[in-house]
């Protein structure tokens, strides 16, 4: 009855113009802070702004009350997205068009949001001749890969004994572990530097792992999934003779891919942001990370900011494009670990 009423609606003689006048408003009215954020015209936005109110205006004289409740409904909702979007995307706007700009055009007030030449690559030129940004790229890799690497082993570990060994006192362990995630890391930040110190790694690339070697909340994510797994096929692998380090590795983290894939991910993105740690714990030029790197590169350079964004620009864009094609396999993951099946 509802899609015939639908039908109905739209056969009605204007209906079908009132949409198409009440979403164009719509455009019209969204428009119109973009082209002042843009362009910086006021007349341009004003007149946008008047002419999408006078669109909706007119799409609701001409469409029926209950469809009027339903597209204002839906046009809402993908205005709200739309403004979220914009804030999500504007820093990273704002970074790669300062990058493009001039030392002249960055002490612009107020300040112009676009570049007046949009082929300007010569600050990234000038940052890798400032920095050594291809040691400080390595570096990041090589702590990534480490405290990927770890990390994904103990969280397999741990996640398995708390899920299929019984053991006296397993929930209570598990329940103080969760405890401990109310401890934020900054707290955690003068034990672990002295304890660097004491074992001789300090300002070295083993430090930016050690810390990171275990992980409470990837061990609870990979716990749940894993208990998600049926116990029936624990104890038929048991009786036909497998041992608890083949049945592991041979059927749970086949069947765990989609929760590790997002465990390494999530670990890869926090490593290669890292930045107050490494700060702490590296002194000499040569052992520094990217963020750490940026860092020094303001202190030795100056107030570029035209350079100081042209070279986060270079360190960005790598972390963008992984979640630009990893996010379905984040949240999915995310949601299959932290939902008990």
């Amino acid at each position: 009855m509802t899609d015939l009423r639908a039908s109905r609606d739209l056969a009605r003689p204007g209906t079908g113009l009132g949409t198409a006048l009440f979403l164009l408003g719509v455009l019209g009215v969204l428009a119109a802070p973009a082209s002042l954020l843009l362009g910086g015209s006021r007349p341009l936005a004003l007149a946008l702004l008047a002419l999408g109110a006078a669109l909706l205006t007119a799409g609701l004289m001409l469409k029926p009350a209950r469809r009027v409740l339903s597209v204002s409904g839906r046009a809402l909702r993908y205005a709200l997205l739309t403004l979220g979007m914009l804030v999500m995307v504007f820093p990273f706007f704002w970074m790669l068009s300062s990058a493009l700009k001039t030392a002249p055009e960055m002490n612009y007030f107020p300040p112009s949001l676009l570049p007046r030449n949009w082929l300007n690559f010569e600050n990234f030129r000038i940052a890798f001749e400032k920095a050594p940004f291809a040691r400080y790229f390595l570096n990041s890799v090589l702590v990534l890969l480490g405290s990927v690497t770890v990390t994904a082993l103990t969280t397999i570990l741990a996640a398995f004994a708390f899920t299929r060994l019984e053991f006296r006192g397993r929930e209570v362990l598990f329940s103080l572990l969760l405890s401990m995630m109310m401890v934020p890391f900054e707290m955690l930040i003068i034990t672990n530097y002295q304890t660097i110190v004491r074992v001789g790694l300090y300002d070295s690339l083993w430090a930016l792992v050690l810390p990171f070697m275990s992980s409470i909340f990837y061990t609870y994510i990979l716990r749940n999934f894993f208990q998600s797994i049926p116990a029936g096929l624990y104890w038929s692998a048991r009786v036909d003779g497998s041992t608890n380090w083949v049945y592991l590795w041979k059927v749970m983290v086949p069947i765990a891919r989609p929760s590790l894939v997002t465990i390494i991910l999530l670990n890869a993105l926090a490593s290669w942001n890292s930045f107050m740690w490494p700060l702490l714990v590296i002194k000499s030029d040569l052992n520094r990370t990217l963020p750490f790197g940026l860092y020094t590169f303001t202190t030795e350079v100056g107030a570029n900011n035209e350079l100081l964004m042209a070279a986060s620009s270079v360190v960005v864009l790598p972390m963008v494009l992984l979640f630009l094609f990893a996010r379905k396999q984040i949240v999915r993951g995310v949601a299959r670990g932290g939902i008990k099946g």
